[in-house]
């Protein structure tokens, strides 16, 4: 599939800086064919544990969502509507105290209403993530495609 269509570097702007990512304060880091990595600095109202320094599972998952996202788009090459139908963080370790997360978001199958995603969230480095994921997501048809009752 082409990602002539979709173009990550010009969206990512617009969409981290709206909404729930706005105020995590999201950033696009770079992306391939079929995966995008975004950065969550570490703020300490994002804490979990105030005597840990370390950011809270909440935002984490919302990185790894958001992210999940990007990856479909990606791969599809364009902007669809998706749906979060499942996405199942699996907690390896706690993030260093007062240090970013990145998150790596890889879509790597997608088929006519759904698409699979699987990835890491890291604090520098891969080899030792932080947490895994894996998720399934509806693609949803574009809206306005056909007129209402067709």
């Amino acid at each position: 599939m082409s990602t002539a269509a979709f173009d990550p570097v010009a969206i990512a702007p617009v969409l981290l800086k709206s909404g729930h990512s706005g105020w995590l304060d999201l950033r696009y880091q770079q992306h391939g064919e079929d995966w995008v990595e975004l950065e969550l600095p570490w703020r300490e109202d994002l804490v979990g544990e105030g005597e840990t320094q370390v950011l809270a599972s909440g935002p984490i998952v919302s990185l790894m969502d958001m992210a999940s996202g990007l990856a479909i788009w990606i791969r599809l090459g364009e902007f669809r509507a998706v749906a979060t139908l499942d996405l199942r963080i699996d907690y390896q370790r706690p993030a260093k105290a007062k240090s970013a997360v990145v998150g790596h978001a890889s879509c790597y199958h997608v088929t006519r209403s759904a698409a699979f995603v699987r990835g890491i969230a890291h604090d520098g480095d891969p080899t030792r993530p932080v947490a895994t994921m894996a998720a399934c997501f509806m693609t949803l048809p574009h809206i306005g495609a056909r007129p209402i009752g067709e």
